[in-house]
């Protein structure tokens, strides 16, 4: 009877977590025309020290709060912050500058949108995260496309070549961190470990129950515990039994890597979360399934509010880590959000369930990057919060800019 329930509640649409008020038409993916972000020139410049230290962490940086003073950034303005630094693996480094075309800038500013009071710390109550252990989830969409970059952080794989994750795993502003000079990803492969037995046990909390209904893969990871593996432990650092085997990395280098010049000191006056995110070209293509870029919705466009995304906590050594949370506040570039997370999982792909257009099948899309637990100023007062940033239209034709090296792929998005 427990497993009928339980195969119910899986397959219960996703409509189920709203309030009653939305129609399954409000949860489209809505293509915009894409601005146009064109190369114009590029220089060479002194390669770096690779000296900084890597600081998950941030100080005194400009959240939401900060951005709902500043004056709206004119044409100018953001060709120089959309400008960009490219390093190669031989230590080169090029600065490009672009051109901007086909942009209407928002006279109104960064509206912001509070959904209830912020919580504070990275793990809120009771670790409500999910450790990924049978392989065959670990190795196939969605979980593979989680990546584990060398110094430190996660990504997500957004190409054949390319990963996305946080401008600060790889720059701390000033100069590119000690790791990045030899910098290289790992994707996920499996290792035996064992032969695998399983315990009894069949009792699922809300939390593992409300995990099946935000993702049909999670459903079906949990169905299949269901139905002989052991219940996992769910506190943070803890071992558990009856896995099927543990991860394992293919390392392949980093051919060149792209970071926005907003992230640079110096250029926004001080570390703006705005630009916290970088493109990784690989060395040498991958053959897996990647997730796509989408352009970040609104709250109120979001089935529950829910936001997802995995990645390779600290505190979980070997362990690919899923879960999923609710937005708390957003502007035009941030989201505050109660997902729990350790360092580790900064610069994980923030993703969506999000119907296509005139089709019954939902899609998942890259949304944001997690960027981490961060200190922002709040009237003049440290405070800390999680911190995603959104991919907007114009950081989506930067990224889709660096993929394809030309902008005929990046007209609608």
């Amino acid at each position: 009877m427990e497993h009928m329930l339980l195969l119910f509640i899986f397959f219960v649409p996703i409509l189920g977590l709203t309030n009653g008020t939305e129609t399954e038409e409000d949860f489209t993916w809505h293509l915009k025309k894409i601005p146009q972000i064109v190369s114009e020139r590029t220089f060479s410049l002194d390669s770096p020290k690779f000296e900084a230290k890597t600081k998950l962490e941030l100080n005194s940086v400009c959240g939401i709060e900060c951005q709902r003073k500043l004056p709206v950034p004119s044409l100018s303005d953001l060709k120089d912050l959309l400008s960009y630094e490219t390093i190669f693996e031989n230590g080169t480094r090029t600065l490009t500058e672009v051109n901007v075309l086909g942009l209407v800038l928002d006279p109104a500013g960064n509206t912001t949108t509070r959904r209830s009071l912020r919580k504070k710390r990275q793990i809120y109550g009771t670790d409500s995260r999910f450790s990924i252990y049978d392989k065959r989830f670990m190795t196939n969409f969605p979980f593979n496309t989680a990546v584990k970059i060398s110094t430190g952080c996660s990504g997500i794989l957004i190409s054949p070549k390319h990963v996305l994750t946080a401008a600060h795993c790889l720059h701390n502003g000033k100069d590119y961190v000690k790791g990045s000079k030899r910098l290289r990803v790992g994707l996920m492969k499996t290792k035996s470990r064992g032969d695998g037995r399983k315990r009894k046990g069949t009792r699922r909390s809300r939390r593992e129950v409300s995990a099946a209904q935000e993702d049909p893969d999670v459903a079906t990871e949990l169905r299949r515990q269901s139905k002989g593996g052991g219940r996992k432990q769910r506190r943070s650092g803890r071992k558990q039994g009856g896995s099927d085997g543990m991860p394992s990395f293919q390392w392949t280098r980093v051919k060149s890597t792209h970071i926005p010049k907003g992230w640079f000191k110096g250029v926004s006056g001080d570390i703006a979360l705005d630009y916290d995110y970088a493109v990784l070209e690989l060395k040498r293509p991958h053959k897996r399934k990647y997730m796509e870029l989408g352009i970040s919705p609104t709250i109120k466009m979001m089935p529950g509010s829910m936001i997802h995304f995995s990645g390779f906590d600290n505190d979980r050594s070997g362990q690919l880590v899923y879960r999923f949370c609710s937005i708390s506040d957003e502007s035009n570039d941030l989201f505050y959000q109660y997902c729990d997370a350790e360092s580790g999982s900064t610069g994980s792909g923030v993703y969506l369930r999000l119907k296509e257009p005139n089709k019954k099948k939902w899609k998942r899309k890259i949304i944001a990057v997690y960027s981490g637990h961060q200190w922002v100023d709040v009237n003049g007062e440290q405070q800390d919060y999680n911190v995603a940033v959104r991919i907007t239209p114009l950081k989506y034709a930067q990224i889709c800019f660096w993929i394809h090296g030309n902008d005929e792929n990046c007209a609608r998005g």
